[in-house]
Order: C-alpha cells, then sequence, then structure tokens
C-alpha cells in the first residue's frame, strides 16, 4: 500500500504528480488570472488507486488513453468531460463518471472549488474479478455505463464504501494502514461497483452459474492473464498450479468450460482486440499486435480472430480510435 500527499501552486509539478499517481496528461489552467493550487491525497491499494483532488482553479486536463478503468466522483460543483469522439458530458455531484480505458479522455473544465474523488482500477483486476465472481473469463470488453447514480440503492451504499476510504486518507491513525483491513475493503469496492454500475456482464454477475474455480485452476489462469504472450505448456501451467497436466486439463473442462491452451488463446485475442481498437494504424501494423500477443501464424490468427470478434483485424485497425479517417 502507497500513501501520497502532494500540494503545489506549480502546474508542471502538478502534471508530474497525476502522472505519478494516475495518468500521463496536460493540464491548462482556464481561470485568468491563474490562481492555481492543487492539493491530492492519494492511497494505492493494489491495483485500486483512490484519489481526494483540487486544484483551486478551473482546470482541464487532458489524459489521453488511460488503459485502466476510471470513476471519478464530484464534490462541490459539476465537472465535464468526454472520451473519444463521444459528446461532451456534464456530472453533477451525486453521480459518478466512469471511464472506459480506451478512448482519448479529457475533462473539459474542472471548477476550482469543487474536489474530486477518483478512483483507477487497473483493467487486469477488474476482469480477473468478473472471472472470479462468474465462474467464466469476459468473452469481450467490458463496457461501463458512463454513469452511476450515488443517491439511492446500491449506488448510495457504494458511495460509502468509497467514502470510508477517502475519510481514512486525513486520519492520523490510518486503520487501512494494515493489510487485513485493506485488502476486504479494496475487493467491496470493486465487487460494489460491479454490483451496481451498469456493465456487459452485470446479468452475470448478479446470478453467477456454475461451480467456485478451484486454486489450482485460477493459479493457471491468473498466470495466463499476467502473461498471455509467454509460451506457456499444458506441463508449464500444470507446474504453476502444482497439479498433474491430466488434472489440470479435466478441471479447465469442467470450471473454464475450454482446455487450457484454448482458454490462453481467448486471453491473447482479448489483449490483441484491445490493441488494434486504440492503435495507429499510420504506424502499426496487424502483425506487429499479433507477434506481441504470442500468435506466431497470421492466418490463423486473423481466423481466430474473425471467429471471436465477426471482423477481420485489420478492420478492426482501421476503424478504431487510431485508425485511418
Amino acid at each position: 500500500m502507497t500513501r501520497t500527499s502532494f500540494r503545489t501552486d506549480d502546474v508542471d509539478r502538478a502534471m508530474e504528480a497525476i502522472k505519478d499517481a494516475f495518468y500521463t496528461n496536460r493540464l491548462d489552467v482556464l481561470a485568468r488570472p491563474e490562481r492555481f493550487g492543487a492539493s491530492f491525497e492519494v492511497l494505492e491499494l493494489g491495483g485500486i488507486t483512490v484519489g481526494d483532488l483540487t486544484c483551486g482553479a478551473d482546470v482541464r486536463v487532458r489524459c489521453g488513453e488511460l488503459g485502466s478503468y476510471h470513476v471519478n466522483i464530484p464534490v462541490g460543483d459539476s465537472f465535464s468531460w468526454h472520451q473519444s469522439s463521444r459528446p461532451e458530458m456534464i456530472t453533477a455531484p451525486g453521480t459518478a463518471a466512469l471511464f472506459q480505458p480506451v478512448g482519448t479522455t479529457v475533462v473539459d473544465r474542472w471548477a476550482g472549488h469543487g474536489r474530486i474523488v477518483a478512483l483507477k482500477i487497473e483493467r487486469p483486476l477488474l476482469e480477473r474479478r468478473i472471472e472470479e465472481l462468474t465462474g467464466r473469463a469476459p468473452r469481450g470488453p467490458v463496457v461501463l455505463d458512463s454513469a452511476l447514480d450515488l443517491t439511492r440503492g446500491r449506488g448510495k451504499a457504494w458511495a460509502g464504501l468509497v467514502g470510508t476510504l477517502v475519510e481514512d486518507l486525513g486520519r492520523e491513525a490510518r486503520l487501512l494502514e494494515h493489510p487485513l483491513v485493506a485488502a476486504p475493503l479494496r475487493d467491496a469496492v470493486l465487487n460494489g461497483l460491479l454490483l451496481s454500475a451498469g456493465h456487459t456482464y452485470r446479468d452475470q454477475v448478479e446470478h453467477p452459474v456454475g461451480e467456485l474455480r478451484p486454486t489450482p485452476v485460477k493459479r493457471a489462469m491468473d498466470a495466463m492473464r499476467e502473461r498471455p504472450e509467454h509460451p506457456f505448456t499444458t506441463a508449464e501451467l500444470a507446474a504453476q498450479a502444482r497439479v498433474g497436466v491430466r488434472w489440470l486439463q479435466e478441471a479447465f473442462a469442467r470450471y473454464v468450460g475450454m482446455p487450457p491452451m484454448a482458454y490462453l488463446r481467448s486471453v491473447r485475442l482479448e489483449r490483441a482486440h484491445a490493441d488494434l481498437l486504440v492503435a495507429d494504424s499510420h504506424v502499426t501494423t496487424v502483425s506487429d499486435i499479433a507477434y506481441r500477443w504470442g500468435f506466431g501464424h497470421l492466418g490463423r490468427f486473423a481466423e481466430q480472430y474473425r471467429t471471436k470478434y465477426g471482423q477481420v483485424p485489420s478492420r478492426t485497425l482501421r476503424e478504431g480510435v487510431g485508425g485511418s479517417p
């Protein structure tokens, strides 16, 4: 766990602090004369970064591609934002804005007298949690709704959990520094988001089917999701899972619904798909991305990709965020 407190009236130093805790960014002060004065309290909890942020002046923040899921909760005033070519949205207090990992991200106006409670959620952490809750790996992108009502129901309860994290940032005796408290609360925040926000796997999270996966299966799946480009063999995965090859194959058939190598191929296709969506087609080729994720045969990669996503990879690259106009 890492905790950071930061205050500055220097815009460049504030940009560097946001980069260290969250994302590469360009911060522009919109108020004239400038009266900039940033205050950041940040806590990192094993894949979730929580920040209580103020800038003291109206600003615009351009972050480009996030690569992670992100939630912004305004306190005291609204803020406006957009991702990619989608229309600008205004998020008011009592509502959370939910950002996707892909797509150029801009906070168009963040008022100087308003705070933002920000949560950065690492993409593999959220996807792995969906696997653990549903018993099945996501078969496509996890697309979050753009807004979450925090004034009632589960959204209100989830906001209370987040508030617990934020309140602890200002305490001298910080309970969250103890791992017995930090890890369960982090998991509760992640589970609460998946149960309160709209997304493509909401029904499966609400009503999981099948049996919980044994620990050896989870070990093998974690290894593949952490390094999908690695040339795993079933024997190597069995060794990492601490079981025999036959046991692992039978367990994957029962609990995952496919052999270990088929699961690895699915993870690789997911990563390739995500890269194709955001790559610059003038700089990056399909083969670059295919080789990056362990596909040695371009013809088989294209066929498998088309089967999973309904189009050839070159079309995804051409029509994605970084594709040709």
